[in-house]
């Protein structure tokens, strides 16, 4: 599973990454991603419903943003990480 990879290492035993109680698990940043990603992708259905009154429209809609916000997330994330402000 991608989550244990990202919590493992090469050897099986737990990488030792310092926690404190306001860290989170890389498992937990990944559930809470896809649950908001579920919300957000709710939201753009339910707004596209009332908008053009079409339900199978709205679903569409909602199929396309799904992937087009994770691709664009994707490239966001990989232009921040080559800025080193903030470092």
């Amino acid at each position: 599973m991608i989550a244990d990879q990202l919590i493992l290492d090469n050897g099986g035993k737990r990488d030792t990454y310092t926690k404190d109680k306001n860290s989170e698990s890389p498992k937990r940043s990944i559930v809470k991603s896809i649950s908001w990603r579920i919300v957000g992708t709710l939201d753009t259905i339910i707004i596209s419903w009332i908008i053009t009154g079409t339900l199978s429209l709205a679903f569409s809609i909602g199929l396309v943003e799904l992937v087009t916000k994770m691709v664009l997330y994707f490239f966001h994330e990989r232009i921040w990480n080559k800025i080193s402000w903030g470092r």
